[in-house]
């Protein structure tokens, strides 16, 4: 009788441990929750004023504001011709719009001057890079570090003659040369305010003479391989751009 109890007794203590243990789990699983939408809304929040920001360096040097938006739908679809996985390529596309974030701290007289620039002029303008990866700053999250790495590689060229760290080939991260070759054409065939936009044959023979050079071979050989649907891609956004909402929206 009294082993009975015992059993019994173990039991209901049993069932008592596995009820507390449900209901710890399930509040650790709500605490989870809310921290994870916490940080979501947080990066929501950062992605915006950085985006914002980079609205407004473009706008110095673009009028209509819709040039980084084209970059980042290329890029996007650069990185799918590439074979790159569609994850690797949505990051590219929320963070390539930032790549000229560092351009908010250029004066307009560099940013916007014809011709050549002076050497002092040329050191202004080179360390828009750096300081665009020193707005982004060292973030833990993926999206950030990402923006990070295309401000500061944009830049580079493959033959190791670019700037601001005179990195070469695979040295420079993937995202940046991506981002390199779709602001290229891009940059090429819109007006500036001190030239005329050029033909989109002749901006893609241009881009054709920088493989191996300027740009990585396997990334020029995508983009000329699949001009006809980017270039139809620029046309669409820019007869309907996406709304400032998609633009800052996260996965």
């Amino acid at each position: 009788m009294h082993q009975a109890q015992e059993q019994h007794g173990g039991c209901v203590f049993s069932e008592a441990a596995a009820a507390q243990m449900e209901r710890i789990t399930m509040d650790l699983g709500r605490m989870y929750h809310e921290r994870n939408e916490a940080l979501r809304e947080v990066s929501r929040a950062h992605h915006e004023v950085l985006l914002r920001l980079s609205l407004a360096a473009d706008v110095k040097d673009d009028d209509s504001g819709v040039h980084i938006i084209r970059i980042g739908y290329l890029a996007e679809a650069l990185a799918l011709a590439l074979g790159e996985p569609a994850a690797f390529a949505r990051m590219l596309r929320r963070a390539a719009p930032m790549h000229d974030i560092g351009k908010i701290g250029l004066p307009d007289e560099v940013l916007k001057k014809p011709g050549a620039y002076t050497p002092a002029e040329r050191a202004v303008m080179n360390g828009h890079p750096a300081m665009g990866a020193e707005i982004l700053g060292r973030s833990r999250v993926p999206l950030f570090q990402m923006a990070a790495e295309v401000a500061l590689g944009h830049h580079e060229r493959w033959d190791g003659s670019g700037y601001p760290g005179g990195l070469a080939g695979e040295e420079i991260p993937l995202c940046a040369r991506i981002v390199a070759v779709a602001d290229f054409v891009d940059a090429l065939t819109m007006d500036r305010c001190y030239r005329r936009a050029f033909a989109d044959e002749q901006a893609l023979g241009m881009l054709a003479q920088q493989r191996g050079r300027a740009f990585d071979p396997r990334v020029v050989d995508a983009f000329l391989a699949q001009a006809p649907a980017l270039l139809a891609l620029r046309d669409r956004i820019n007869a309907q751009p996406p709304s400032f909402e998609q633009l800052s929206e996260l996965d």
